[in-house]
């Protein structure tokens, strides 16, 4: 199966949204958080062989990887 194609429309500022919202962390938060929701939505279908959907992979990332994410993006690098 084919890694899905993501809507630009949704995933990033359209050049008419304010420069507020482009620069705004946490809207860079959300999409950096909606990249990943997408690629274990991908890889987990991938693992059964059909789309498993959205809200299945959204609440599967949350029980088992968000906290770790999060932790991850929030340590300073050296």
């Amino acid at each position: 199966m084919p890694e899905p194609e993501q809507k630009q429309a949704t995933s990033e500022p359209s050049e008419s949204s304010s420069p507020l919202l482009r620069k705004s962390s946490l809207y860079r938060e959300y999409l950096a958080e909606r990249e990943e929701i997408l690629r274990h939505k991908w890889i987990e279908s991938e693992k059964v062989g059909h789309d498993i959907g959205f809200e299945r992979a959204l609440l599967d990332w949350i029980v088992k990887h968000r906290a770790g994410w999060r932790k991850e993006r929030r340590r300073p690098s050296s």
